[in-house]
C-alpha cells in the first residue's frame, strides 16, 4: 500500500516522455505545423475526418492497421516459409498509414503548446517508422528478406517509440479527450 505523503519518482522511460513535453526547441516548428493545419482541421471535411460526428478522434482507430500488420509482419519472420506473407503484412501496413498520418494531422492542429510538443515527436517517429518499413518492403521484394527482417524489426521498435508518445499525448496529456462530449 502506498502513504499518501510520500511522492513516487516517475519511470525513466516516463521522465523522457515528459522531457519532451518540456523541449522548448520544438515551438517554432511545432506551432507552424498546427497553424497550416488549423484551416483544413476546421473546414467540414476536417470535422469529419477528425471524428466529430463519432465523439472522438478517429486517429486511433486508424493506426492500429499499420502497427497490426507490421506486428504480424515480426511474428511471420520467425515462422519459416513465411517470407511471402510477411512481405505482404509490411505492404499493407505501408498502403493503410497514409490514412493514420492524415487523421493524425487534422487532430493535431487543436494541440495546446506543450501536447504540441509531444505531438511533433509522435509524428517525426512514426515517419521514421514508415521509412524503415518502406525500406524493408523493397528489400524483401529485391530478395534481401535477411535485411527486410532487420528494417523491419529496426520499424517495429521505432513505431513502439511512436506509439508510447502517442499514448503519452492521449493519456497523460489527455489530448482529444472530452472534446465533443455533451450531456
Amino acid at each position: 500500500m502506498q502513504r499518501a505523503d510520500r511522492v513516487e519518482t516517475p519511470a525513466p522511460p516516463h521522465r523522457v516522455l515528459m522531457a519532451v513535453e518540456d523541449a522548448e526547441a520544438l515551438d517554432v516548428p511545432a506551432t507552424a505545423l498546427a497553424y497550416r493545419l488549423r484551416r483544413a482541421a476546421t473546414s467540414v471535411p476536417g470535422r469529419l475526418l477528425r471524428g466529430r460526428w463519432l465523439g472522438h478522434p478517429l486517429h486511433p482507430l486508424a493506426v492500429t492497421v499499420p502497427i497490426g500488420a507490421w506486428l504480424c509482419s515480426a511474428v511471420f519472420d520467425l515462422l519459416p516459409g513465411q517470407e511471402e506473407g510477411a512481405r505482404r503484412l509490411v505492404a499493407t501496413g505501408l498502403l493503410a498509414a497514409p490514412a493514420a498520418v492524415l487523421l493524425g494531422l487534422f487532430d493535431y492542429a487543436d494541440l495546446d503548446e506543450r501536447q504540441r510538443r509531444v505531438g511533433l515527436a509522435h509524428a517525426a517517429a512514426n515517419a521514421a517508422a514508415i521509412a524503415l518499413f518502406g525500406a524493408s518492403y523493397a528489400a524483401r521484394t529485391r530478395g534481401r528478406v535477411a535485411r527486410g527482417r532487420v528494417l523491419g524489426a529496426l520499424g517495429l521498435a521505432v513505431t513502439s517509440a511512436g506509439g508510447a508518445l502517442g499514448g503519452h499525448l492521449a493519456y497523460a496529456q489527455g489530448a482529444g479527450f472530452f472534446r465533443w462530449q455533451s450531456r
